[in-house]
């Protein structure tokens, strides 16, 4: 009599080889699916002939400017920070913050009645001064007729002569003692040093100010012109060089962050005497007449170099440049609206247009958009700029065919 514990054992083994044989072949189903289907076993063959949409554009000559591309810093022309060359409380502030102010112009005003007491003061010594050099002249005089007569030595006439010099020598130092009382008088009242836009109010009135203070009262940026400076990298040194010392003005664009708007059009102004040994760039500065002040000191830019203009290039979208193992390449829409990869030669790029030196004639539509699904010979239909597609030639001539055939037989049922 057999052992009911081992017909259970035998029971279960068979169980779990089932299992396991039933798992073997639906995981090797699914991996093997792929390779004998040619992909997904729910696509239909018929999707491979359909044409593929696509977005495609002509080939063209035109000019094309070469640029070298940098991010540069807006800094004013000139940058003046205005503080008061005496001391003393400041009256009156005679002007307003974001004020655009001309050279000259008055900005505040100092007490200036110790000034005005102190110039009085010098010009009471230099009448003195004058008087004494008037009385010493007339003895001279006089000294000079009883020397002639033998009525006195030499050395009193060397003497008075000796006084009369330095009785001139008082007067010019009181003078000068005048003409600074002056100048310390018309320090009190603080004026432009140059045109531009004022900063904030540093200092309020009521305040006393003095000639050393770091802060300053206002300062002073000139904004028209501007100037941005900006790096270029050692190896396109001799790109701007070379036209600079040719004589060559060189037109810089200033771009927002998003490179979306053209803030200002200037020229290269000057370039840096040497390279920085630590990042290997050297600078540049350009010049803007910034009119409408779009550019704002410290602001950050994109810059665009233009260095030269190639004439007639055949130039592309640089969307539509593909890089792969075999190179540089482009989809190109041939005859029978068929793909077909083409190899080409670039040349100089500016951003959004790419020069082809080798590989392309004008006219040739290359594929801008649905290259994913491209491949060689494979039927095409170009969409225009409404988001109409085209339909293919061979297709097209199809339908109509089908169209006619289909009316015919409808002629011929009635």
């Amino acid at each position: 009599m057999p052992n009911p514990q081992s017909s259970r054992r035998w029971y279960l083994y068979c169980a779990v080889a089932l299992v396991f044989a039933g798992g073997v072949w639906y995981f090797g189903f699914r991996a093997e699916a792929p390779k004998t289907g040619g992909g997904n076993p729910f696509r239909s063959s018929k999707s491979n002939s359909q044409p593929v949409p696509v977005r495609a554009e002509a080939a063209r000559q035109q000019d094309l400017s070469v640029h070298l591309r940098a991010i540069g810093t807006v800094v004013p022309v000139n940058t003046v920070t205005v503080r008061s060359r005496v001391d003393g409380q400041m009256l009156r502030v005679a002007f307003s913050e974001g004020q655009e102010v001309t050279a000259g112009q008055l900005l505040a005003e100092i007490d200036p009645l110790p000034y005005q007491l102190r110039l009085t003061q010098m010009e009471g010594q230099l009448r003195l001064a004058e008087s004494q050099v008037r009385t010493a002249r007339s003895d001279l005089d006089r000294f000079k007729q009883l020397h002639a007569q033998t009525l006195i030595s030499p050395q009193q006439l060397e003497a008075q002569q000796a006084l009369v010099a330095e009785r001139e020598g008082a007067l010019a130092t009181a003078q000068a003692q005048v003409e600074d009382a002056r100048r310390q008088l018309a320090y009190t009242k603080v004026e432009a040093p140059i045109a531009g836009r004022l900063g904030l109010r540093q200092v309020d009135a009521g305040n006393i100010v003095r000639a050393g203070d770091a802060g300053g009262m206002v300062v002073i940026t000139q904004t028209r012109p501007i100037s941005v400076m900006f790096t270029i990298p050692e190896m396109e040194l001799q790109k701007v060089v070379e036209p600079l010392r040719a004589g060559e003005q060189l037109v810089v664009e200033a771009w927002d962050r998003g490179e979306g708007i053209v803030l200002a059009t200037g020229s290269l102004k000057t370039v840096d005497n040497q390279i920085d040994l630590a990042t290997g760039t050297l600078r540049l500065k350009a010049e803007f007449a910034n009119a409408d002040e779009k550019l704002f000191p410290n602001q950050f830019v994109n810059v665009r170099l233009r260095v030269r203009t190639l004439k007639s290039a055949l130039v592309i979208p640089s969307v539509a440049v593909q890089y792969g193992s075999r190179g540089t390449y482009v989809y190109v829409v041939a005859a029978e609206n068929k793909a077909t990869v083409r190899d080409i030669v670039l040349g100089p790029s500016d951003g959004a247009l790419q020069s082809v030196a080798r590989g392309l004639q004008p006219g040739e539509l290359v594929v801008l958009e649905g290259l994913d699904r491209l491949r060689e010979g494979r039927l095409v239909s170009v969409v225009s700029d409404d988001a109409t597609p085209r339909p293919p030639a061979a297709s097209a001539a199809g339908g109509e065919a089908k169209g006619e055939g289909s009316s015919k037989k409808k002629k011929k049922e009635k």
